[in-house]
């Protein structure tokens, strides 16, 4: 049996925004509150999570992105 690690949520999150930005519906620099309506029913959850990781949602979006690990 293969040990397989599974990925933190936040790096999913994470890959989701980056798309977002690549696609250019938001820009790097823009504030992570930019993207809430983009989540609709989920940002709530993902506004927790931020907050758990002292993002606010005041916060550029490329902090976001410039994390490489996320360890609770």
């Amino acid at each position: 049996m293969t040990n397989q690690q599974v990925a933190h949520p936040m790096m999913k999150f994470q890959r989701q925004v980056q798309s977002l930005v690549n696609s250019k519906v938001v820009k790097s620099h823009d504030p992570l509150w930019k993207i809430a309506l983009l989540f609709g029913n989920d940002w709530a959850y993902w506004r927790r999570e931020l907050e758990e990781f002292d993002f606010t949602t005041q916060d550029p979006i490329e902090e976001l992105l410039a994390v490489e690990s996320w360890e609770e």
